[in-house]
């Protein structure tokens, strides 16, 4: 009988650090009786010895489209734009079933290799939450990211290149360091807070020193009434942290910003949602994804009102890349040691139905 077995590859990404198996839970997996290829990354947070240390077998870096096609591969993020086939099967975040920009194309390459894609976004128990997110660090990063473009703000600067930190000590640290020495008299607001990705932000905000009653935190209750909200520009920064699956009225909107005049408050909009390119963006005061070499851009207003910058990095955890990761894997680790029952277990023979009705929509549209 052939052992069940996982091929991690490498993350293609610029600034990825992060790992969709740990060392940790890399160990867990071969106690079980999985074989775990590591293919070898300068750029992974995890150094190759330490899966080699656990019994991890390395290979070369971005191998695996000369692994065995039985072989499933596990990764994060996207893979780099191609048109070649994926014969595979591939577990990772896939970004293309909420028609994103190219998600028909990302489709059609399963299609035309016969292969599989299990979206980690979609993962989800019997109660239909996800087994496994970045939530929690998506929003802590990301209200790390909106203070310190705050802090560059007041500086008259743009908020350069940002690095993924040791541990989170070090990034609250640094933060506060940013404003002063501390987040006292900074206002924010966060939508979706009662989330993973909005308990994260509260909990940043809370750690660099902003007072209680200046964290607004907003969830469905407060936004029933349906935007735009006013509210959101009496603030330093907004956090947007909500899961998008349908068209809601926007929250703010270019018309919003610039009636309120010189008067404004607000001067970063951190949106870790991130659906820039999905048609039902609730913030459409932007339309590129921002980077961590370039974290910000600036809304296009007119030249007399004060300057607004948003950042919409989509991948915002990696900024702490070891604890988020180690959380992740950890929260995915039940459902991988399942997966070889893939065509019996729940959740995973309902992630191949939404492939499998995804890409019957991609080939309506190719």
């Amino acid at each position: 009988m052939n052992r069940p077995t996982f091929w991690l590859r490498c993350e293609k990404k610029e600034f990825e650090k992060r790992a969709a198996l740990t060392p940790t839970t890399a160990k867990k997996l071969i106690d079980a009786g999985f074989d775990i290829f590591v293919e070898r990354d300068e750029q992974r947070i995890f150094d190759d010895s330490e899966y080699e240390a656990v019994g991890c077998k390395l290979v070369e870096n971005n191998s695996w489209p000369h692994a065995p096609i039985d072989v499933p591969i596990l990764g994060l993020k996207e893979l780099p734009v191609s048109t070649d086939p994926l014969p595979h099967t591939h577990i990772q975040f896939a970004h293309c079933y909420k028609n994103q920009a190219g998600w028909a194309d990302i489709l059609s390459r399963f299609d035309r290799g016969k292969g599989t894609l299990y979206d980690l976004e979609f993962l989800e128990d019997a109660s239909g939450r996800r087994v496994a997110a970045f939530g929690f660090h998506a929003g802590f990063a990301g209200a790390a990211a909106g203070a310190l473009a705050l802090a560059a703000e007041r500086r008259g600067e743009n908020l350069g290149q940002l690095n993924p930190y040791e541990n989170e000590a070090a990034m609250i640290d640094d933060v506060k360091k940013s404003l002063g020495g501390s987040g006292k008299g900074v206002k924010a607001l966060v939508i979706g807070a009662l989330g993973r990705c909005g308990r994260g932000a509260v909990d940043l905000f809370r750690k660099i020193g902003l007072e209680e009653d200046d964290i607004l935190k907003w969830d469905m209750a407060e936004t029933a009434k349906g935007g735009p909200f006013e509210e959101i520009l009496d603030v330093d920064i907004f956090i947007n942290c909500i899961y998008l699956s349908s068209q809601i009225p926007s929250f703010i909107t270019r018309d919003t910003i610039s009636a309120a005049g010189k008067k404004r408050r607000l001067s970063v909009v951190v949106d870790v949602s991130c659906d820039t390119t999905n048609p039902f963006n609730p913030i459409p005061i932007y339309s590129i994804n921002t980077t961590f070499s370039e974290p910000t851009v600036r809304v296009d207003l007119p030249s007399d009102l004060p300057p607004l910058s948003v950042i919409s990095i989509d991948h915002l955890p990696t900024l702490l890349p070891r604890e988020s990761s180690e959380q992740f894997s950890a929260d995915l680790l039940p459902s991988l040691l399942e997966f070889p029952n893939r065509d019996t277990v729940r959740l995973w023979t309902d992630a191949r139905k939404l492939f499998q009705k995804k890409l019957g929509e991609a080939k309506a549209v190719v």
